[in-house]
């Protein structure tokens, strides 16, 4: 046996991992950089640093030698960020709002999950990329489609294309939501509760309800954050489905995504614990914040090397027509509900 040979294989993979990871980290950075300049602050980080990947992709191929961190920061650091995007939900605040904002948030997610099948089948769109953008559109944006992909066996590129029709879509919307506003029959209150439960990030949300005021702002994040809290659900009813699909056999096959349980306990610690019991001060929280967007940028960068341009455009121009037309027809349905 050639130890020698072993022990370099070994060191070769090490450097590997090593570089892929440091890799994704800088193009993170440079991301969430380039995301504080005008025109980019609208994308916001995580879009940019899918679209410098992807944009790397093109022109230089995809990095092999680094394989194994890439891959470690599109799936291990992907799913620490989503365990850390727990202390972003506090529990408390959105059960004392009662059932109404709840319920109105579980009719926005099956609307845009059940139009998204409905329409995808009737286009013959890509249902893989379809239902993770559905769901997107539905929850949370990539942090969704992020959560979901492992249970729906989505492929990474199928992941990638998704977060990156979400970040489009979503930026697309909260501008025509900023115009629209002040023309609206709506209370301030009433455009927060519209922008929240009808529009696909986090950050789209912050971005279209500001400008209407704190109060709009405060309704909007609210009604979001129900919509994040059914994450957890949602996930559960997918492995149900998916596992009686697929029949008995394949139940083993269906990854249970333990990740959510650190979501759920991060959740918990934020809204029972946090300020109640442990003080923790606010710049620590904000750097833990920032570490969160970090990680997420890291893996969108490992994911966005994963698209391949001549099979998205022949795979994605579908599915983005499906999600263009639930979009449109949730902001109508939710402009109606409240």
């Amino acid at each position: 046996m050639n130890y020698g040979g072993v022990i370099m294989m070994r060191t070769v993979k090490s450097k590997g991992f090593i570089a892929g990871i440091s890799f994704t980290l800088m193009i993170a950075v440079f991301g969430i950089l380039l995301a504080e300049l005008p025109v980019f602050e609208y994308i916001g980080p995580l879009a940019t640093a899918i679209i410098l990947a992807f944009l790397y992709r093109q022109f230089f191929g995809y990095p092999y030698k680094i394989a194994s961190g890439i891959q470690f920061s599109s799936k291990i650091l992907l799913r620490a960020a989503i365990i850390l995007y727990g202390l972003k939900l506090n529990i408390d605040v959105i059960l004392s709002e009662g059932l109404a904002l709840i319920a109105q948030s579980v009719i926005v997610i099956v609307f845009s999950i059940v139009m998204s099948f409905i329409l995808a089948k009737m286009i013959r769109a890509d249902m893989n990329i379809s239902m993770l953008v559905g769901v997107g559109t539905g929850v949370c944006g990539a942090a969704a489609i992020a959560a979901v992909a492992p249970i729906l066996k989505a492929k990474d590129e199928d992941t990638a294309i998704s977060i990156g029709i979400i970040a489009l879509m979503g930026t697309l919307f909260s501008i025509a939501y900023i115009f629209l506003g002040p023309y609206l029959p709506m209370t301030p209150e009433e455009y927060g509760s519209w922008a929240g439960l009808s529009l696909h990030e986090l950050a789209h949300v912050a971005l279209a309800a500001e400008p209407a005021g704190t109060d709009a702002l405060a309704i909007a994040l609210l009604a979001k954050l129900s919509r994040v809290f059914l994450l957890i659900p949602l996930c559960f009813v997918l492995i149900f489905i998916m596992r009686k699909r697929e029949g008995e056999e394949s139940v083993k096959k269906i990854p249970f995504p333990y990740f959510l349980i650190g979501f759920v306990l991060m959740s918990i610690l934020n809204s029972y614990v946090l300020g109640d019991y442990i003080t923790i001060p606010e710049k620590v929280m904000e750097s833990i914040s920032g570490i969160t967007s970090l990680l997420l940028a890291m893996a969108m960068t490992a994911l966005g090397l994963n698209i391949d341009l001549r099979d998205t455009v022949r795979r994605a121009s579908k599915p983005f027509a499906v999600i263009l037309a639930v979009s449109v027809m949730l902001s109508i349905f939710v402009f109606v509900m409240i």
